[in-house]
């Protein structure tokens, strides 16, 4: 026997995947799938832009400009002071948005992929295959967590 390795191929590769990794696969790329991560990346990076940047302004503002910020509104309440409660209500409203956005156009979505990627696969008498970590759901009720 040679030990000239010449004119042999490589044996061939046994993919390991699985049914459930080969369904992911087939959801992730999926054009709705993607469009559905672009909308979530953008809702997220445009609430951190404004959050931020209203903090940013705060400090700015407070930096540059004190006597404007120390001007008084009413009382001894400042302007300052009431862009820094306005901080509070600016989460508030952002962090509102956020849920209720994941809400109405993100978790509909993805609880249609959730669905397509549970989908009993085994059947026999009486059975169907779900994944253990997927709890078992009432007809027309979702569960959230």
């Amino acid at each position: 026997m040679s030990r000239n390795h010449e004119g042999f191929e490589p044996p061939p590769r046994i993919s390991t995947a699985t049914a459930d990794e080969l369904q992911r696969r087939a959801i992730s790329d999926n054009p709705e799938f993607q469009a559905l991560k672009r909308t979530q990346r953008r809702s997220g990076v445009a609430m951190t832009v404004i959050g931020v940047g209203g903090f940013l302004l705060y400090v700015l503002l407070s930096s540059f400009t004190p006597g404007l910020l120390n001007s008084s509104l009413s009382g001894r309440l400042t302007l300052g002071l009431a862009l820094g409660l306005g901080q509070f209500v600016l989460m508030a409203v952002i962090a509102r948005r956020y849920v209720v956005h994941m809400r109405t156009r993100v978790d509909p979505v993805a609880r249609g992929f959730r669905t397509q990627l549970h989908r009993p696969t085994a059947e026999g008498p009486g059975r169907t295959a779900q994944h253990p970590s997927v709890p078992r759901q009432r007809t027309g009720e979702y569960r959230t967590w």
